[in-house]
């Protein structure tokens, strides 16, 4: 599955710019909601939508899924404990690299 993961977290890096705000809440937040809902959409869950961020991250979950289908044969192939262990091992590794590996010293200053 970890070959799976870094595909995934590749083609995200690629495709999405929302991993890059500017704060790590806003990353920590942007990551977790995308992937929550690309996990609920693609098990044929009823997404919960109820702020405006959620709409956000409703938005950008559908398109990158429809993106994710098409790139990855295997991805709707997956049983849901495959999809969740890919989802969140891609979600980690995002984290990994945006926040907790950024060289970026404005992600977690107290005045911005």
């Amino acid at each position: 599955m970890s070959d799976k993961v870094e595909q995934l977290t590749k083609f995200i890096q690629e495709k999405c710019l929302w991993q890059f705000l500017s704060r790590t809440w806003d990353r920590e937040e942007a990551i977790s909601g995308v992937i929550k809902m690309i996990e609920t959409l693609q098990t044929g869950g009823q997404p919960v939508i109820e702020t405006p961020i959620d709409k956000c991250h409703y938005a950008d979950a559908k398109v990158l899924l429809t993106d994710i289908n098409k790139a990855f044969s295997w991805f709707g192939e997956l049983k849901a404990d495959q999809l969740g262990e890919v989802l969140h091992g891609a979600e980690a590794r995002l984290k990994q690299i945006t926040i907790t590996g950024s060289l970026n010293g404005e992600l977690n200053h107290q005045l911005y």
